[in-house]
């Protein structure tokens, strides 16, 4: 007996993404109305600042920026810095870098002091484009990174600030007449950029991402239920892989529309949605709780979303958020590294981070990689359905690489559980489990950091149960021994976090006490520090409170 459609010709196989800078360029001739990017600011009068782009305007801006490149003598291979908040110059650039076969590193603006320096040094950047308000702290470290030859910037000009040498305004050295320059970054398996983790584990590390895996993440959108006809809604950073895979390079590979707004503010997000027409919306952890902590209006629910893309919701915060705003919760786990779970609206219980997709098998493994009874924590690791080894970069480092894909499997490094239907959970961070707001907090670079103090002797950084709930995250306590306990001065501490390390890397709390527990072998005993901690304490001093009325 003949098979079923014997002899009938094959489906054409699909073709395979382009680079970003050959999709740009194939659609150069569209229309540039209605726009496909929209990227938003606000005055001091609090009214709008608004940049637009579309794939004409991308190329064209992406031309002139990479004509400026290179007469700097950036090459193809060669590295350079994004340091700046969601302004359209952000998205011009990663198409310049396209175009000329250069890799860029995105850097969270808010990042200063020797991890700044670290970043830049450990991949050897070029120069940076960057926001004006980056200035202060690039001058602070560039004279110790030799690689950085020029720094270019972005945002509104301040006339009385003077340049250092090596310096300039990006709009001043845009080269927008020239030949058009061949695209350089033409093959998907070419690196396009290096992402640095949070470095929980020691320096950050930078994962080296391809144009293919970035196609990849872009068409993820299409999973997580976004239609062109819909229109997402960013406060994100660029510099994090959510922002800059999921909602940009979604909304350049599936032609949805998508708005940024520059940085993220709660009292303007709902204006902005409304204003703009936005109908999906990407959040991360405790930004749930934080958008929820406003007070209600008869409003809330007055707005055009129709679906939160959510990674870390509160299971307890699940449905009244839902009802409240009116709005459908997404929720969907992964890493710039790799591996995705999704758990669609009314499909999985709440609180699951979901499934896999049908293309990954994911695993919850104990210390000796034996597979996790239901209910029982271990690691999560995903492993590719064909069969395939999981394959890592991290820059300049192969035994991270190969020790994040042993066996061939991607290992996530979060503790996790799956339920007895096949559902998973995330828990916390493998090791040093300190989750705020999304992102993984080091705790020795804030222990070296803070041990710098002159009034600091010893140091312990460690986390607690945050206060607003989110599951999995935790608020940053800073155990310290001082050199005289009559110089304790929390402000001045506090001061000092302020100026060398990013906002969410500031300690939510000073835990002053005479000695640091420690073992025989000078490991800290963090059991001991969180029995004695408490939020009222009269050795404890909140960031924000009592010690900061200013």
């Amino acid at each position: 007996m003949s098979a079923p459609n014997a002899g009938a010709p094959a489906a054409p196989a699909a073709a395979p993404p382009l680079p970003l800078g050959e999709l740009v360029r194939t659609r150069a001739h569209q229309p540039e109305e209605p726009p496909l990017l929209t990227f938003v600011g606000h005055d001091a009068d609090g009214g709008y600042r608004v940049a637009h782009r579309h794939y004409a305007s991308l190329w064209r801006r992406g031309q002139a920026i990479a004509r400026a490149l290179a007469a700097r003598g950036i090459a193809p291979g060669d590295r350079f810095a994004l340091q700046l908040q969601n302004h359209a110059e952000f998205a011009d650039a990663v198409v310049a870098s396209s175009i000329l076969g250069t890799v860029f590193v995105p850097i969270d603006p808010r990042t200063r002091g020797k991890k700044l320096q670290y970043m830049l040094d450990a991949v050897g950047c070029k120069g940076v484009i960057a926001g004006a308000y980056c200035l202060e702290a690039l001058q602070e470290v560039v004279g110790e990174v030799p690689s950085v030859g020029w720094v270019l910037l972005v945002g509104p000009r301040n006339p009385a600030l003077a340049l250092p040498a090596r310096t300039e305004w990006l709009d001043d050295a845009l080269v927008p007449d020239g030949p058009e320059l061949p695209i350089a970054g033409d093959r998907l398996e070419m690196p396009m950029q290096m992402m640095f983790t949070s470095g929980t584990t020691g320096d950050p590390k930078a994962i080296v991402g391809s144009y293919q895996r970035y196609a990849g993440i872009g068409e993820i959108v299409r999973v997580l239920g976004v239609t062109p006809a819909d229109r997402m809604y960013t406060g994100l950073s660029l510099t994090h892989a959510n922002a800059l895979g999921i909602t940009l390079g979604g909304a350049l590979y599936n032609e949805v529309p998508a708005v940024f707004s520059l940085k993220f503010t709660k009292s303007r997000l709902w204006s902005v949605i409304r204003d703009f027409g936005c109908t999906t919306m990407n959040l991360l952890g405790g930004m749930f709780s934080a958008i929820y902590s406003e007070p209600p209006t008869p409003r809330d629910a007055d707005n055009p979303l129709r679906m939160v893309l959510g990674a870390g919701m509160p299971a307890n915060l699940w449905e009244p958020f839902s009802r409240r705003f009116g709005v459908e919760v997404f929720e969907f786990y992964g890493a710039a590294e790799g591996g995705v779970m999704i758990n669609p609206p009314g499909v999985g219980p709440r609180g699951s981070i979901g499934r896999p997709p049908p293309n990954l098998i994911a695993h919850i493994l104990d210390e000796d990689d034996r597979e996790c009874a239901p209910m029982q924590p271990g690691e999560i690791v995903f492993e590719n359905a064909d069969g395939s080894p999981a394959v890592v970069e991290y820059f300049g480092n192969p035994e991270a690489s190969q020790k994040k894909t042993r066996g061939g499997w991607l290992r996530m490094g979060d503790i996790g559980y799956r339920d007895a239907d096949g559902w998973f959970y995330f828990m916390h961070r493998k090791g040093n489990e300190i989750r705020r707001n999304g992102d993984f907090i080091s705790p020795g670079f804030l222990e070296k950091e803070i041990a710098e103090h002159p009034i600091v002797d010893d140091v312990f950084v460690y986390g607690v149960p945050a206060a607003n709930g989110t599951p999995g995250e935790k608020d940053v306590v800073a155990a310290i021994v001082v050199r005289d306990p009559g110089q304790w001065d929390p402000e001045s501490v506090f001061a000092f976090c302020e100026e060398r390390l990013e906002r969410n890397s500031v300690p939510s709390y000073l835990q002053l006490v005479d000695e640091i527990p420690k073992t025989a072998s000078e490991k800290p005993l963090e059991r001991v520090l969180l029995e004695s901690f408490a939020p009222g304490a009269a050795n404890v001093f909140s960031y924000g409170g009592a010690a900061r009325t200013a």
